[in-house]
């Protein structure tokens, strides 16, 4: 299902991997593939793709939505020989690639991106056998980007953190699968304090650690009186 906000269209196609298109026929994605969540699409119509930290880079993912002259953003922290799975780095993409800091802004051509941090905390419960963060600080970001006048906010692999509550967002696309990032009672509290101008939840049911109660976390965000609606990948 195609969900319409404003002059932008959002379709969440599956885990972590979101496809917006503009009026003016401009087309950004974040995190494409992983988990076969991209098998038999190939729409390469991608001008802007977004890879947000090392668990959401699949190349494979980046070729089946990116246009011959797209631009790929990726985070710095993203190193191939870190990554067991994939072979081939960000830089030996056919693409124009740049790397990014969290906390950074900037403009490409119409479009208004920004990064903030994203990250687990250290003393929560998102944390390995060993007490480390799944999400160390320094290893992903999030993604702001504005398409014809809205914002569309994707924070990434991450808690819930203070400075979300400060964003300006017009469609807030919060994890609300709770294993490795904010669960959806969190992102719903998040949701209340933003009060963005809709909530579409992503990153959640794709394999059995993420699943969550989509319908729960609708009506504990409605109570809050903020707008949210369910897509189906």
């Amino acid at each position: 299902m195609t969900v319409a906000f404003g002059a932008v269209t959002v379709d969440w196609l599956g885990y972590a991997t979101v496809r917006i298109e503009g009026r003016t026929g401009v087309v950004v994605y974040f995190d494409p593939g992983r988990y076969g969540v991209l098998d038999g699409y190939d729409a390469r119509d991608g001008d802007l793709v977004l890879v947000s930290h090392a668990h959401h880079y699949d190349p494979d993912g980046i070729r089946r939505v990116a246009r011959e002259d797209a631009l790929v953003v990726v985070h710095e922290a993203v190193d191939v020989d870190a990554i067991d799975r994939v072979e081939e780095g960000p830089e030996e993409l056919p693409y124009d690639v740049e790397r990014v800091r969290a906390d950074e802004s900037f403009v490409v051509g119409p479009l208004d991106l920004y990064t903030t941090p994203a990250l687990n905390d250290p003393d929560g419960p998102r944390v390995r056998a060993d007490g480390t963060p799944i999400h160390p600080p320094g290893e992903g970001c999030g993604f702001g980007v504005t398409v014809d006048g809205v914002t569309v906010f994707w924070p990434g692999d991450t808690d819930a953190l203070d400075l979300h509550a400060d964003l300006d967002v017009g469609v807030f696309l919060p994890p609300i699968g709770g294993r490795y990032t904010m669960n959806r009672r969190e992102a719903a509290a998040l949701a209340g304090a933003m009060r963005p101008g809709l909530v579409l939840p992503v990153h959640y049911d794709t394999f059995e650690a993420i699943e969550a109660d989509a319908e729960a976390f609708v009506v504990d965000v409605a109570t809050r009186s903020v707008p949210v609606v369910l897509d189906e990948p």
